[in-house]
């Protein structure tokens, strides 16, 4: 056996174990998790109704996942019911707004978002509910971000690398600026986690995570 041969066995059976390794702790994580869902649901569908808002306190929409196949992506609705009707007028009215999207595919001072949204965003509490997507196995704790469809589109060279990947509820693009990172920019880190993804880095970004949530960088 050459030693090319050698090194390409070596490297699959080191590329198999993370997977196995990787699956175990996103399951572990995932119903460990799963069991704090209960009550934070609870509560913050009890301040919801008492802001007067009696809409489903989950959201459900359509992403990318690994090999561009969609999947139904959950999370706490931290925006007003009808926010994608709110987005589409806002951007036909508004050319500060329209070009402010484009760039960053998000708003810094977004008015769909409402008071609890607001709350549960800067916490990061509203991506709890992707811990459903992880018990699938359409998402892993450590990915990249699930892009919509839409987005498809924008992120072009760079869309072939990121979906190599299962999209994840935290990733590299999340401790390194989230809000504060253009589009752009997000793509390109994107793109390094996708090819460069291991144990050692997925276990530097889960750390690194809680000094991201904890300490609110770029989180809006």
């Amino acid at each position: 056996m050459n030693e090319a041969v050698s090194s390409n066995i070596f490297v699959c059976i080191k590329e198999a174990v993370y997977f196995v390794i990787k699956r175990l702790f996103d399951i572990i994580a995932g119903l460990v998790g799963l069991i704090l869902l209960i009550p934070i649901s609870l509560i913050i569908k009890i301040i919801s109704v008492f802001n007067g808002d009696f809409a489903p306190i989950m959201f459900t929409q359509n992403r990318i996942g690994k090999d561009g196949k969609e999947f139904k992506f959950y999370k706490f609705r931290s925006m007003v019911p009808n926010a994608d009707e709110v987005l589409f007028k806002m951007l036909k009215e508004n050319k500060e707004v329209a070009a402010e999207y484009k760039k960053n595919k998000k708003l810094k001072d977004d008015p769909r978002i409402t008071k609890v949204g607001k709350f549960i965003r800067r916490t990061s509490i509203d991506e709890l509910p992707q811990l459903l997507n992880v018990l699938k196995g359409e998402m892993s704790l450590i990915g990249n971000r699930p892009y919509l469809p839409r987005e498809k589109e924008d992120m072009g060279k760079y869309y072939d690398d990121i979906i190599k990947t299962k999209p994840g509820i935290t990733g590299y693009w999340q401790v390194s600026g989230r809000s504060d990172v253009s589009f752009k920019e997000r793509l390109k880190l994107e793109q390094y986690y996708s090819n460069h993804y291991g144990l050692r880095m997925d276990i530097k970004i889960f750390f690194k995570t809680f000094s991201a949530v904890f300490g609110h960088k770029g989180a809006e």
